[in-house]
Order: C-alpha cells, then structure tokens, then sequence
C-alpha cells in the first residue's frame, strides 16, 4: 500500500514536469528572438514562389497530343488562319512559338527559325522568373540562422562575463536557446526552398525540351513542300 501511495505521488509530480518540458513550434519560434521573423518572412516568399511558379509550369505543359497534327494540316491546306486561331486557344509556350512561326510565314526558313528561337528564349525567362530569389533563399537562410546562433552565444557568454561569480545556468540558457532555435528554423527553410528549387528547374528543363523538340518539328514542317 505503501508502495503503491508512493507511485501515485510520483506520478502527480512527474505529469506536471512532463507537461512544463513540453515545447509547441509556436513557441519556440516565438523564443528563437528577431531573426525568425526575417526567417517566418523568407518561408512565406518560398512558399509563395514555389506556389506560383509550380501552377505557371504545370498550366504550361497542358496542351492537346494532336495539337502539331493539326497545325500541320491547317498550313498544309492554306488555312493559316485556322492554324493561328488553334495556337491562340492555348496558354502554352509551345503553342506561343508556333505562333510567331505561323506569322513568319512567307519569309525566309532561317528568319522563321530566329524568330521562334527568340520567342522561346523570352519564354524561358518568364518561366525562370523567381527562381533566382528562391535560390537565394535556400542559400541565405541557413546563413541567417547561423548569424542568429553567434548572437546568441555571444549573448550568453557576455551573461557569463558579467555575472562574476554569481554564474548560473539561467544566465546561459536564453541566448543558447537563441542559437539553437535560429539554426534549426534557418536550415529548414533553406531545406525547403533548396528541394523547391530543383524541382522546378526539373519541370522547366522538361518543358524546354518539349519546347526544342516542337521547334524542329515545325522548321521541318515548312520544308515539306518543298521537298514535293
């Protein structure tokens, strides 16, 4: 019985104790000092790049399997109308390149290349558009986090200084938190940012290739009739 009192009570002691060390996300982003906030701001711009850039890239690659069949037929049969009506149903860089093909027409081959080279090198730049800030972050991040990890050791050994003999290690224990929390939320958006990242340039180096390859098949397209 004795024993039995003596675990209820170390229970009662131990459940509260248990309950103090627990430590929510919000709580300890709250506790990391200023830095998180420019890291909370960095991740909220990762997100929202990441977000539009992968719903741009997603819409662009839609377009109907038959879709260079039918251009093919339309010029083949004079209907360059048709051809570019086709082209302006799309919000696709591939059907934007056979366009300003279609309205090249009557020039010279090489001038046709050119001018849908040049419209797929302004395609591209728009696709690559905030890939270069998502970079950043993935590199800069961790470094902020690490900035915030030497403020918070400095912090905590200038308590050290001046506490003379008086040290405690409540003294210490805020700006080690500092230094802790700072490093772990820089290296997880960093994280987050740098696998976002290659993602997409994955999903555009797929859609460029879509793009040269509906290229050579269009230049190759004009050269048809005069091969009959």
């Amino acid at each position: 019985m004795i024993f039995n009192l003596l675990q209820v009570t170390t229970d009662v002691v131990a459940e509260p104790i248990q309950q103090e060390m627990r430590l929510s996300l919000i709580d300890m982003a709250t506790k990391g000092g200023w830095l998180m906030l420019v890291l909370m701001i960095l991740s909220i711009i990762a997100i929202y790049i990441f977000g539009n850039k992968w719903w741009l890239i997603r819409k662009a690659g839609k377009i109907d399997k038959n879709f260079m069949n039918d251009i093919h037929d339309f010029i083949h049969d004079g209907k360059i109308k048709s051809a570019l009506d086709l082209c302006q149903k799309y919000d696709s860089p591939v059907a934007r390149l056979v366009e300003k093909g279609i309205e090249r027409i009557g020039r010279p081959l090489q001038d046709i290349q050119t001018a849908v080279e040049n419209m797929g090198n302004v395609e591209v730049a728009r696709l690559e558009k905030g890939l270069p800030m998502l970079a950043t972050i993935a590199g800069g991040a961790p470094m902020i986090g690490f900035l915030g990890t030497v403020t918070g050791m400095i912090e905590a050994f200038f308590r050290m200084s001046t506490a003379g003999n008086n040290i405690d290690i409540t003294l210490l224990s805020g700006g080690i938190y500092e230094a802790m929390v700072t490093t772990v939320g820089g290296l997880f958006v960093g994280i987050i940012a740098y696998f976002g990242y290659n993602f997409l340039t994955s999903q555009i180096s797929n859609l460029v290739f879509k793009m040269e390859n509906t290229t050579i098949e269009f230049i190759d397209m004009l050269h048809e009739p005069a091969e009959k």
